[in-house]
């Protein structure tokens, strides 16, 4: 039997799941995520690789699609209000998320569902669902107390998130929660919420948070992310920006393996490779390594079947946006890096956020040193 315990942080309360596991029938392991964003990035396999270890062992992988939830925002590790997205956004989003859980999941052995199945509630059981705690109870969480002593505001959506999240172990009877260690407080709600409807509570189990190359958790919008979607060439380069000594972290979250011993270029080298072949096999791999080399190595441009074409309209052009629409990122990220520097045309560092279509058409963009984009005549 694996050590499904391996990797974890917390795993509440102690001697409980080695019970569990050694009960008569398959436990209900309960993931959920929110599809606040495009896309799942590599933080998020951490607690996926953990979800895929308990679905070796023959248990049951429940995994949650927060689309009702993320309409509320998860006020875990935010020192403010989280920007919530449209309805349109996350029907986009929830979408695609399966698909990219299933690059580690097992489809056919994977229970999916939608908490806006049972979120979407009557008045009455909404009501009996806020009768379990106080919100005393509810502001005990780190999170609020630091936004308490700085005077930030707290919106009343966010006091109910933790007991929405909690009633998602009562619809699906979850055995096993997992979450990484931000969302410990949640988890530990839901034991009270499920033994408040009269259930046994669920076993919580925290994986730890994976730190990206500025030294801080990776996040879709601190923009220090490695989208599972991402093309190979920059899922490739942004593997290799991780600097040498959180190598043996990356290799034992991402890698479930020791870092071996020798060059750490070459170490790296391999921890990419894998990123990218998960996502893209070897060809992939090998398409990323080689831009990579040729790029960022050797200071040249990528070979022009690999640069991505696009056509622009009369007038200006906000250059922010056209590099949104195609690499991804937020306008006021491509905005800063205008700014300082970090797009040329034609070789030439750009200042300006809006040009004339004109000055555009046939030119060459490069975004920072992997991403290139075309403009047709």
């Amino acid at each position: 039997m694996a050590d499904l315990t391996r990797n974890a942080v917390e795993v509440l309360p102690q001697g409980r799941l080695a019970e569990q596991l050694g009960g008569e029938r398959p436990l209900r392991v309960k993931l959920g995520i929110d599809p606040t964003t495009a896309d799942i990035h590599l933080g998020h396999t951490v607690v996926l690789e953990k979800l895929r270890e308990f679905q070796a062992e023959g248990h049951t992988v429940v995994l949650i699609i927060g689309d009702f939830t993320a309409r509320v925002g998860d006020p875990s590790g935010r020192s403010s209000t989280r920007p919530l997205p449209s309805p349109e956004e996350i029907e986009a989003n929830a979408a695609t998320y399966q698909e990219q859980a299933f690059k580690l999941l097992d489809r056919e052995r994977t229970e999916v569902r939608y908490n806006s199945e049972w979120l979407k509630m009557e008045p009455e059981a909404l009501l009996g669902l806020l009768a379990q705690t106080t919100v005393a109870r509810l502001l005990e969480r780190d999170d609020f107390q630091k936004r308490l002593g700085a005077n930030q505001p707290i919106a009343a959506l966010e006091l109910l998130y933790p007991l929405l999240q909690g009633y998602d172990s009562v619809a699906v009877e979850a055995d096993v929660e997992l979450g990484g260690t931000d969302q410990l407080y949640n988890l530990l709600a839901g034991r009270d919420v499920m033994e408040a409807y009269g259930l046994e509570p669920q076993v919580v189990l925290t994986t730890p948070l994976l730190v990206s190359w500025d030294g801080k958790k990776m996040s879709s919008s601190e923009g220090n992310n490695i989208p599972l979607t991402m093309a190979p060439e920059e899922q490739f380069g942004r593997a290799m920006r991780i600097p040498d000594e959180l190598l043996p972290e990356w290799y034992r979250l991402v890698m479930e393996r020791d870092l071996p011993e020798g060059d750490p270029l070459e170490a790296k080298l391999e921890l990419a490779r894998f990123i990218t072949r998960r996502s893209h096999g070897e060809e992939g791999a090998r398409r990323g390594e080689d831009h990579f080399t040729r790029v960022v190595h050797e200071g040249g441009a990528p070979e022009e079947a690999d640069i991505p074409v696009t056509s622009v309209d009369g007038g200006d052009v906000y250059l922010p946006q056209l590099l949104s629409d195609q690499f991804g990122q937020s306008n006021s990220h491509w905005r800063r890096v205008i700014e300082q520097g970090g797009v040329k045309i034609d070789g030439e560092p750009l200042r300006e956020i809006e040009l004339p279509a004109e000055r555009l058409r046939g030119s060459l963009i490069q975004a920072g040193k992997r991403q290139f984009l075309k403009v047709s005549g």
